[in-house]
């Protein structure tokens, strides 16, 4: 049934020409959403499969415009340099609003749909962080709005934006960089989660990097002071960053993985690597950070008799709240309401929930219920991309409940539910939420320009956006 025909069978949509109540079309529009949504559970799921890291999301990024181009919609593809970015518009006009939709799957975590572990044999990645319900979720809610504004004629552009790589890749950054928001009045998102809430949070910035020690291969055993360790300099720098924790803010966060030790015992390694995270409430703390970290880098290699270089991966913001969109977006999930579990979804997430860390899930109704609203924004734990765009345009963003209440996130837990009904509910309330929120805006210019001048208050009139991660080229590679 197209869009139009369902306006016409609803009792109170006597024709298009005639008049339409604001919450008429909304219902509309949530009645197609539910008519269509095995063809978003459908590409859910084969992304879920595919389970593609950051800048490798051929297949994903290909599944998304297609359905997309199938709508109506233009795509300009490979967008800031990044062959898997895209922009996908419809309609004409002012206002400009943007949907983000993530793609990238987490390495390291594959896993079955399935209440225990079981890993999938020969897949190195899976979805821990629900992106393939993201990207999913996001053009589901667009195509809605585009047949919106068809069958309404109501003027206005909708931009999707297909943004890889978030997982450490930033890959929002460089499409701020490029100037790919300038001409975008609002631009909302979402994300997976266990609850149900939209208020104006922010998050962590952080930044990134791959230190590469180099140093001199020799005989372990017969001939080690010929050799100079190049993990003997990751060591250091690794000792000196773990006393660097008692000197830095209590909210910062310094990690790190060894992803070269050397081949062999028997060898002095001749090259190592250590990859570096940095994270704060600003960013500002970050940068002061980081120029700490960068001298530990040097410190270890002068003291090990080495040398190091090192590469920046990524960097974000940290998000901007903007409290008057995140108003409109939480009267919008609350019309919509959490998800509500079968009996079969509640023994599945009583089950899963065992293997949490405390032995239980969270009580399972909260996922059917939507946060109060909280004018507070909240830094949270964890740290996105959409930090960027926040700082460029303004932006709101809501979590959905597609995971049991409890799950960890990066987890194998949450790789599971992603591929099964619970999160394809909870990415149906994203979409609903998304499409409901948009139409407002379309509907109340109002709203939109006092969002701005919340925005340009918060920002500051001297603000100047430079990118943490400076000038280089996206690390296409970094999950090679």
């Amino acid at each position: 049934m197209t869009f139009p025909s369902l306006l016409r069978c609803l009792p109170v949509a006597l024709a298009l020409g005639g008049s339409l109540s604001a919450q008429s079309t909304k219902e509309a529009v949530l009645q197609r959403l539910d008519q269509t949504r095995s063809v978003y559970e459908e590409m859910a799921l084969k992304i879920w499969h595919w389970a593609e890291v950051g800048y490798q999301e051929t297949k994903s990024t290909a599944l998304l415009q297609e359905q997309l181009t199938k709508a109506g919609f233009k795509i300009e593809t490979g967008v800031a340099g990044i062959p898997t970015a895209f922009i996908a518009t419809y309609g004409s006009g002012s206002p400009v609003i943007g949907i983000m939709a993530e793609m990238d799957a987490l390495p390291g975590t594959a896993q079955e749909a399935v209440a225990e572990r079981k890993e999938i044999v020969g897949q190195v990645a899976g979805h821990a962080c629900g992106h393939n319900l993201f990207g999913a979720g996001s053009v589901a809610s667009a195509v809605a709005i585009k047949e919106w504004l068809a069958a309404t004629g109501q003027p206005g552009t909708i931009r999707l934006y297909g943004t890889p790589a978030e997982e450490g890749g930033s890959g929002k950054v460089y499409m701020v960089r490029a100037g790919l928001f300038s001409d975008v009045d609002v631009v909302l998102h979402w994300h997976p989660g266990s609850a149900n809430s939209a208020n104006p949070a922010s998050s962590l910035a952080n930044k990134s990097a791959k230190f590469r020690f180099k140093g001199i291969a020799s005989h372990a055993a017969a001939a080690p002071e010929r050799g100079r360790s190049a993990l003997d300099g990751v060591e250091a720098m690794n000792h000196m960053a773990n006393l660097m924790r008692e000197h830095v803010p209590d909210s910062t966060r310094i990690h790190y993985v060894i992803t070269r030790g050397g081949e062999a015992p028997n060898v002095v390694p001749a090259a190592a690597e250590v990859f570096y995270y940095v994270r704060s409430p600003s960013r500002e703390v970050v940068a002061d950070v980081w120029s700490r970290l960068e001298a530990a880098a040097q410190g270890a290699a002068m003291g090990t008799g080495t040398s190091v270089e090192w590469e920046v991966i990524h960097g974000n913001y940290e998000l901007l709240p903007n409290e008057t969109l995140a108003r409109v977006m939480h009267r919008n999930l609350s019309t919509v309401g959490g998800v509500q579990y079968t009996e079969e979804e509640k023994v599945f997430a009583t089950t899963i929930g065992r293997t949490f860390p405390g032995g239980r899930a969270g009580a399972l109704e909260l996922a059917s219920q939507v946060a109060p609203f909280n004018p507070t924004p909240d830094p949270g734990s964890a740290s996105t991309d959409v930090g960027d765009v926040s700082w460029a345009v303004p932006t709101v963003g809501l979590s959905a409940a597609t995971y049991a209440p409890g799950t960890p996130g990066h987890s194998w837990q949450s790789v599971a539910q992603g591929g099964t009904s619970i999160g394809m509910k909870g990415m149906m309330v994203a979409a609903k939420t998304l499409a409901t929120t948009a139409i407002d805006l379309f509907q109340n210019p109002a709203t939109i320009a006092k969002a701005k001048e919340e925005f340009s208050g918060r920002r500051g009139a001297g603000f100047r956006y430079v990118p943490l991660l400076g000038d280089r080229l996206p690390p296409l590679d970094y999950r090679k």
